[in-house]
């Protein structure tokens, strides 16, 4: 059970403004969105910024989805990481890969790029400065853009998992 009551979308025209774009650009009212409601401006920040990160970067949506497996899996941010799957899918990877992100060191699943990402990834989550070595590895694989994408996506959803799962969300599943 939330932490925090999820707001209603028709308690004032801002927020019944806001909730109609976010139904417009996402299909649908995720809980997620419901909490952000308590706080319109945060909430207008928040879709511009994960709109940008999933729609309008130019890294390829497997690597911006592998990341976000992997944060969802090392936050124990269930919410996101059952979200996710789909768009996983969608984006080529495969179930097996999804399936094996637990243990991703040891499969043999994963190429090159995918490891790379998947240690820069884990550096960023559970360490935070990441070491030189890490990011070397991926520099032969992106450009200076598709590198910025990509510590963009991994830090923005480290936030979104920590706000699940401060306060509790519920799944929308």
């Amino acid at each position: 059970m939330a932490r925090l009551r999820y707001a209603k979308e028709d308690q004032d025209e801002e927020v019944a403004a806001l909730a109609a774009q976010i139904r417009k650009e996402r299909g649908q009212m995720h809980n997620l969105y419901l909490m952000l409601l308590n706080s319109p401006p945060v909430a207008r920040g928040w879709l511009g910024l994960l709109t940008a990160v999933r729609k309008q970067c130019k890294l390829p949506g497997r690597f911006r989805e592998l990341a976000i497996l992997r944060i969802a899996l090392l936050n124990r941010a269930h919410y996101e990481y059952e979200g996710h799957v789909p768009f996983a899918l969608k984006a080529g990877l495969s179930q097996h890969q999804i399936d094996d992100l637990p243990n991703w060191k040891t499969s043999e699943v994963f190429t090159e790029i995918e490891r790379a990402v998947l240690t820069y990834t884990e550096a960023m989550t559970k360490d935070i400065q990441v070491p030189d070595a890490v990011f070397a590895a991926l520099q032969p694989h992106f450009a200076t853009r598709e590198l910025t994408e990509l510590t963009a996506t991994i830090a923005t959803y480290n936030l979104v998992s920590r706000f699940l799962e401060a306060l509790k969300i519920d799944s929308d599943h």
